[in-house]
Order: C-alpha cells, then sequence, then structure tokens
C-alpha cells in the first residue's frame, strides 16, 4: 500500500478515543443538541413568519442565520449519530465528499449571514430614519441570494478536486465528520493546488467577513460614542449584543480549530475533536438561545405561544 496508488472506497471517522465504551451514553446528549438545535431555530422561523411585528430587515437576517444552522445540522448529524448510537465509524468516499461539501458550504453561508447582520446593525445604529429604505425587501433577497451563490460556487470544486486524488493510505480520519483538510491529508499525490485553493477559500470568505465585522463595529463604535444621551447609547449597544454573542460563538472555536490544524501538530486529538464540535455544533444551539433572551418581541410572541392567556392579561395591564 505504501507504494502502490490506490483508490480507496471508503474513509473512516473517528469518535471520542478511549471512549468507545460510553458512545452509546454519547449519542443521548448529541441528539439531545440536535433537537434542540431544530426546534430553536423552527421556533425563530415560525415566530418571525407570524408576527408581522417582525416583518423587518432584522428579523429577516436572523431567519437566515436559523436557516444556515438548520442545514449546519443536518450536515453534520448523520455520521456523528452513526459514530455514537451505531457504532459505524466507516463512510463511503461519495458521501463524505458530499458532507465535506455541504459542511463548508453552510460555515461560509453562516460567516456571511453575520456579515450582513453587523451591515444591517450599522445601518440601524447610523441611519435610523432611513433603515427601511436602505434595506428594503428587493436588497434583502439580493443579499441572501449572493450569500448562497458565493457560498456554493466556492465550494463546488473541493470534493472535484478530493475525487480526483489517489488515496494510498488507511482513510482513517480525525473528525467525526468530513472536512476538506483532513480528507486531503490521506491523498498520496501532491496536494499543493488543494491546499491552495483551500487556504484561498478560508481567506477571501471566513478571513475577509470577520475583518469586515469587526471594521463594522468600529463604525457602529464611533456612531455611538457621537450619541450625547447615555441612555441612548446603551440602547443602541444593547440592540449589537445578541449578534456580538453569535459572532464569538461562530469565530472563537473556528480560529482554535484552524490554529491547531496549522501549527498544532502534537496537539492532543481530544482537542481537535471537542473544538470542531464547539464549532459546529454550539452556534445553531445557542443561537435560538441567546436571540430569545435578548429580543423582546420574540420572547413576548413565544411567552403567548406557551401561555395563551399571557397576551390578555398582558393588555389588561396597558389599559
Amino acid at each position: 500500500m505504501s507504494h502502490t496508488n490506490h483508490t480507496g472506497t471508503s474513509f473512516f471517522l473517528a469518535g471520542l478515543p478511549g471512549l468507545e465504551a460510553v458512545y452509546a451514553w454519547l449519542s443521548v446528549p448529541l441528539c439531545a443538541m440536535y433537537v434542540a438545535s431544530v426546534a430553536g431555530n423552527s421556533l425563530i422561523l415560525w415566530v418571525v413568519r407570524s408576527e408581522p411585528s417582525l416583518h423587518q430587515p432584522m428579523y429577516y437576517f436572523l431567519s437566515m442565520l436559523a436557516v444556515t444552522d438548520l442545514g449546519l445540522s443536518a450536515s453534520t448529524l448523520p455520521t456523528m449519530l452513526a459514530i455514537y448510537a451505531l457504532g459505524i465509524t466507516e463512510v463511503a468516499v461519495e458521501v463524505c465528499l458530499a458532507q465535506l461539501f455541504f459542511i463548508h458550504t453552510f460555515s461560509i453561508m453562516e460567516s456571511s449571514v453575520l456579515l450582513t447582520m453587523a451591515f444591517d446593525r450599522f445601518v440601524a445604529i447610523s441611519n435610523p430614519l432611513r433603515y427601511g429604505t436602505i434595506l428594503t425587501g428587493p436588497r434583502i433577497a439580493g443579499l441572501g441570494g449572493a450569500i448562497v451563490a458565493r457560498s456554493v460556487s466556492l465550494h463546488i470544486p473541493a470534493p472535484i478536486m478530493l475525487k480526483k486524488l489517489p488515496y494510498c493510505r488507511r482513510g482513517q480520519l480525525s473528525h467525526s465528520y468530513c472536512l476538506h483538510p483532513d480528507v486531503m491529508k490521506l491523498a498520496c499525490a501532491d496536494t499543493r493546488i488543494n491546499s491552495a485553493y483551500g487556504l484561498f477559500v478560508v481567506l477571501s470568505t471566513l478571513g475577509t467577513d470577520s475583518v469586515l465585522i469587526v471594521l463594522s463595529y468600529g463604525l457602529i463604535l464611533r456612531t455611538v460614542l457621537s450619541i450625547a444621551s447615555k441612555t441612548e447609547r446603551l440602547k443602541a449597544l444593547n440592540t449589537c449584543v445578541s449578534h456580538i454573542c453569535a459572532v464569538l460563538l461562530f469565530y472563537i472555536p473556528m480560529i482554535g480549530l484552524s490554529m491547531i490544524h496549522r501549527f498544532g501538530r502534537r496537539a492532543s486529538p481530544y482537542s481537535r475533536l471537542l473544538l470542531s464540535y464547539l464549532h459546529f455544533l454550539t452556534p445553531p444551539v445557542l443561537n435560538p438561545v441567546v436571540y430569545t433572551i435578548k429580543t423582546k418581541q420574540i420572547r413576548l410572541r413565544i411567552m403567548r405561544l406557551f401561555r395563551p392567556g399571557a397576551r390578555g392579561v398582558r393588555d389588561s395591564q396597558s389599559h
């Protein structure tokens, strides 16, 4: 095998090493996280759709984030549950390549949506009177279409390029799902083009988006500091708290994972797996929680859903 090029028909995914005896128990919190992700993001979509007062640019972008989180959860779910619930680690090459395409596509979509949400907050704070005229329905739809086109077009070459590579090592991956750098390392051919392509995609999307988000908040902070009233400054900053939490949930584990992949050759397998789980699992679960807690309109609408009498009580109190 070390002297002969061989194109394998399957790869082997990794769970948490040394904990194979408790995989069935680990599948329980994983299933709970996926259920919470699907329920939370679906609830956000339903609330925004059913509440006319939420038909505003900010909540349309929040709906885009919820759809992206649902896609990210659905991309990682099959192989993780197969490993921990069924003990199946083998995955066909074609399935693996399809999974990595969707995982990376939805990751870039999430980064792009977070960038548009930063732009939305900047417009809302710097031009509140023109907010509705700047971010019109057609423009929001155009931004959504551009996000999808950008994410899909940049990742179509990835599975095609990887499919053409010969794999002469045992196809043991280091994660519970297929990722581009992980699969590329198993090839026994020159992968410099694939590596350069992957670096270009990361820098032109995640790298650029993160820089633009930081710049957006620099402009937001400058605008907020120019407001005379301290109460108004705090009120303006409070509208950004949910988005800042979503950005931190997405980018901090991703940066740590990238640093380990690039420089942490001797890093523990546990650190790689746990950071990857944090990066792909926590944003879909916690984003709906953060936005429900910090957004009064969504919180009240959900309370009315689970406590039908809450609306009548609140209305009678207001009178």
